[in-house]
């Protein structure tokens, strides 16, 4: 037996009575209970980071900023990205309709912000004073929408 660290790519097998047998890519086999078991897409996995404060410069669940919530949730699912706001939004393609997972930019000249799409004008994101939160797009920030991207 071992820890399944966060992020960790795991093989999934049996499950039973709420626990799901696991094999880590090191060939551990373990059982977890199967609500430990998140999405391996970026969104699904920036949600697990609810509820952490907001660091400038931050990147894990002791504090994390905009930019950093979404660079840990790609480099949780597998993918490297740009680590500030501004080059993400450079990494990504405008799309017109959002779908649950996109991304939002906000700023005047460049990106400053930047947020998960959920879905029915709601955001995932950290700010400022309040940390990670899903919440309706805020009006202060509608107002300073820059990109719709999608990775």
């Amino acid at each position: 037996m071992t820890q399944a660290l966060r992020g960790e790519p795991l093989e999934v097998g049996e499950r039973r009575d709420g626990w799901a047998l696991v094999r880590t890519a090191y060939d551990y086999p373990g059982w977890v209970r199967e609500e430990a078991l998140c999405g391996d897409d970026p969104l699904s996995l920036a949600r697990t980071f609810l509820g952490a404060p907001y660091e400038w410069g931050g990147l894990s669940a002791a504090g994390i900023d905009c930019s950093g919530l979404v660079h840990i949730a790609y480099r949780l699912a597998g993918r490297l990205l740009p680590r500030d706001s501004w080059q993400q939004e450079e990494a990504g393609a405008e799309v017109v309709e959002l779908i649950a997972g996109d991304l939002v930019t906000y700023g005047a000249e460049r990106a400053g912000h930047i947020a998960f799409w959920v879905g029915d004008g709601r955001l995932l994101h950290s700010r400022g004073g309040v940390g990670v939160v899903e919440e309706p797009e805020p009006a202060e920030y509608l107002a300073r929408r820059r990109r719709t991207i999608r990775l």
